[in-house]
């Protein structure tokens, strides 16, 4: 497994925005794929965004459009970029990599509130 650590998370008004990033103990170019989750309160955990080692990017339905998932191979880290948020957004953020080298790796969480 690699060591993922998350930091960005917070409180922040509805239609306010906020950068999620994760840091990665591998060189994240032999990662498979790199997503971010999140589960909210009673709920799965769901897949918000993913991108591979080949640059594809895929979102969930919910969040296109108002979300971005980026990479900084160099600095081995992988961003998410949350505009516009609404209240359905609250809920623990987590990193993960998915490898054909290290298994599936998890980050310890993040919280997002979308509150007025």
């Amino acid at each position: 497994q690699v060591q993922l650590v998350e930091s960005g998370g917070g409180l922040v008004q509805p239609g306010g925005s906020l950068r999620l990033s994760c840091v990665v103990s591998a060189n994240i170019f032999i990662i498979n794929t790199m997503g971010w989750y999140r589960q909210a309160p009673g709920k799965q955990r769901e897949l918000v965004a993913a991108i591979t080692n080949g640059g594809a990017r895929n979102y969930a339905d919910s969040v296109k459009g108002r979300f971005t998932i980026s990479r900084d191979i160099g600095k081995n880290t992988v961003a998410l970029q949350m505009n516009g948020l609404k209240p359905e957004d609250t809920a623990v953020y987590y990193c993960n990599a998915n490898s054909v080298h290290f298994g599936v790796s998890w980050g310890q969480g993040t919280q997002v509130t979308v509150s007025s």
